[in-house]
């Protein structure tokens, strides 16, 4: 995961920015490497991982053992369903390819609504998608995956139905990539 997402994570942290003093959670943390470039961007602040998976949380402390025991990562087994922050906590919240297996994509989404801080962004970050440059190719496994594949219109009335407003979708057609983000209105 950290070797294999790592270009289309920049090309997606790209369309967003990072303040030093951000608070920053991202969602089905894997690996840790996103932990490492949002650490890096958000250099006053600091970055939360959450991950479902035992295996990936550890992997993830391991990864980001040096920046959590400076204080500035903290790493959680927790799932997006029921977050364990406060409400308005965080400035900015991403997820790299891992909305594909949440469990209730609206429900989860006014989750991370709802510990966003007002003017907040969630950042979704895909390389799997309906309409998408690899999409007959990666249709087989996702749906042996039982994960859910989102247009670009899907995604846009998803983010809609969670409560964010004017939703900003970028693809990179010749990769096969999008990002989707927004803000939760002030």
């Amino acid at each position: 995961m950290n070797a294999s997402h790592s270009s289309l994570t920049d090309w997606g942290l790209a369309h967003v920015v990072i303040e030093k003093q951000f608070k920053v959670l991202d969602v089905g943390c894997g690996g840790g490497r996103t932990i490492q470039k949002l650490a890096a961007a958000a250099t006053d602040g600091k970055v939360f991982g959450i991950d479902y998976a035992a295996g990936s949380v550890a992997t993830s402390r391991q990864t980001n053992a040096r920046l959590i025991d400076s204080g500035r990562v903290e790493i959680h087994r927790a799932g997006v369903s029921q977050l364990p922050f406060a409400d308005d906590t965080f400035d900015l919240v991403t997820a790299i390819e891992s909305q594909y297996y949440w469990p209730d994509l609206v429900t989860d989404m006014k989750e991370i609504l709802r510990v966003l801080k007002p003017g907040g962004t969630l950042l979704i970050i895909a390389e799997s998608y309906k309409g998408g440059r690899y999409e007959l190719l990666q249709r087989p496994v996702m749906w042996l995956l039982r994960s859910t594949l989102l247009s670009l219109d899907e995604q846009q009335t998803l983010f809609s139905a969670a409560g964010y407003t004017n939703v900003q979708l970028f693809e990179e057609r010749a990769k096969g990539w999008i990002c989707v983000f927004r803000d939760k209105p002030l």
